[in-house]
C-alpha cells in the first residue's frame, strides 16, 4: 500500500544565508514520503541556484518562479502545482525537527479530517530573542499545548504560519490562499476558525524559527500592526458579532482609536469606555467616552478591549467575571 505524499509550500525570497540548512532539514526527515514545491518570489541574490541544485539531486523538490509577486502569490503557485494527501507550509530560512512531518501526519491520520495538527516552536538568532519573541513563542505554545488556539485569536495569530498540516480537502475548503489580504497567516488562521477546522493538541517542539533583522515579519509593510487590526475586525464583525447587541470598545489608546476610526468608516455604531480619568467625559471623533462602569448600564453588550497592559488585562477579566461575561462571546481581547 503506497504511502500519502505530504505537500510542502515554501516561498522564498532572497535567503540565499539560510535555505541550504533549511532543505537539508526537509531532507533529513523520517517520513520521506513528501514533495517540496518551492518558489522563488524574484530574488536577487544567488537564492534560485542554491534550491536549483537541490533539486537535480533530489526529485521530490520542485522549483518554481513565482508568475506574479509576493507571499500570497507564490503559495498559490506552490499548492496548484502539490499533488498531495496532506498540506504544510514551511519557511525558507527556518529549520525542522527530523519528525516534524512524521508526527503531525500520524495526528491526522489519528483525529480525522477537520482537524488541523500543529507543534510548538521554538525561536532562534544569533544575535539572541527579544522579550517581545519570548513571550509569543510562550503564549503560542501553551494554546498549542492545549489545542486552545482560537481562544485567543483575536490577540494576535494563534496559528504559527510554518507549523500546520492539514488534509487538502479541507485547505480547499477554506479557500487556501486565494483572499489578497494580509497579513495571509493570520487571515488563513481566521479562516480555519471560521470553517471550525479543530486544533489537535501538541507537546512535542516541531519547528525551529529563526529570527533576524531583515526577516520579512520585521520589513514588510504588509504586516504592520494596522492589518492586524483590520483583520481582526473583519472576522469579528463576520463571525462573533451580534448586531442585536451594544457594542463597546474599552480603551482609548492607539489601538482603541484605529478601531474607532474603522467602525466609523463601516457604519457601525459603538459605545466607547475608558479608565483614563483624563479621558472620561471627553468626545474622540465626535464619540462621548464614558467611565467603563457605565457597561453596567448596557443590555447585553459586547465588548472589544484594546488595552494592552497585562496587568490591567487581568483586573479588566476580573470585571468581566464578576459581570458573568464570557470571554469569545460577551469580550473579546485585540491585544
Amino acid at each position: 500500500m503506497s504511502k500519502p505524499i505530504i505537500s510542502i509550500l515554501t516561498p522564498f525570497k532572497n535567503t540565499s544565508m539560510f535555505l541550504s540548512e533549511c532543505l537539508e532539514s526537509i531532507i533529513n526527515q523520517t517520513y520521506v514520503h513528501w514533495e517540496l514545491l518551492i518558489i522563488d518570489d524574484n530574488s536577487s541574490d544567488d537564492s534560485y541556484n542554491i534550491v536549483n541544485e537541490f533539486a537535480k539531486k533530489d526529485q521530490r523538490i520542485k522549483l518554481f518562479k513565482n508568475r506574479g509577486s509576493g507571499i500570497i502569490n507564490a503559495l498559490r503557485l506552490a499548492f496548484e502545482k502539490s499533488s498531495g494527501t496532506y498540506i504544510t507550509r514551511m519557511d525558507s530560512d527556518d529549520l525542522m525537527h527530523p519528525e516534524k512531518l512524521a508526527i503531525m501526519m500520524n495526528n491526522l491520520q489519528q483525529h480525522g479530517k477537520k482537524h488541523i495538527a500543529l507543534g510548538l516552536v521554538k525561536y532562534f538568532s544569533e544575535v539572541g530573542i527579544g522579550d517581545g519573541y519570548a513571550k509569543y513563542e510562550s503564549w503560542l505554545n501553551e494554546l498549542t499545548s492545549k489545542g486552545i488556539n482560537y481562544s485567543e485569536i483575536y490577540k494576535e495569530c494563534v496559528i504559527p504560519s510554518p507549523c500546520w498540516m492539514l488534509h487538502r480537502e479541507d485547505l480547499i475548503t477554506c479557500d487556501g490562499f486565494n483572499p489578497n489580504r494580509y497579513p495571509e497567516d493570520y487571515d488563513l488562521a481566521f479562516r480555519f476558525y471560521k470553517n471550525n477546522i479543530k486544533c489537535i493538541p501538541s507537546d512535542n517542539v516541531l519547528h525551529y524559527w529563526r529570527d533576524y533583522s531583515t526577516r520579512a515579519s520585521r520589513t514588510d509593510s504588509n504586516y504592520a500592526e494596522n492589518h492586524f487590526l483590520e483583520i481582526k475586525l473583519h472576522y469579528f464583525l463576520d463571525l462573533n458579532y451580534n448586531t442585536s447587541r451594544p457594542l463597546v470598545i474599552w480603551g482609548a489608546g492607539q489601538k482603541g482609536k484605529t478601531i474607532a476610526k474603522l467602525l466609523q468608516k463601516k457604519e457601525v455604531n459603538f459605545i466607547w469606555v475608558c479608565d483614563n480619568p483624563k479621558k472620561i467625559g471627553k468626545h474622540i471623533y465626535d464619540v462621548e467616552l464614558f467611565n467603563f462602569e457605565h457597561l453596567k448600564t448596557l443590555q447585553n453588550p459586547q465588548s472589544i478591549v484594546t488595552v494592552a497592559n497585562s496587568r490591567e488585562q487581568e483586573t479588566i477579566k476580573s470585571f468581566f467575571k464578576t459581570a458573568n461575561m464570557k470571554a469569545m462571546k460577551d469580550y473579546f481581547f485585540f491585544c
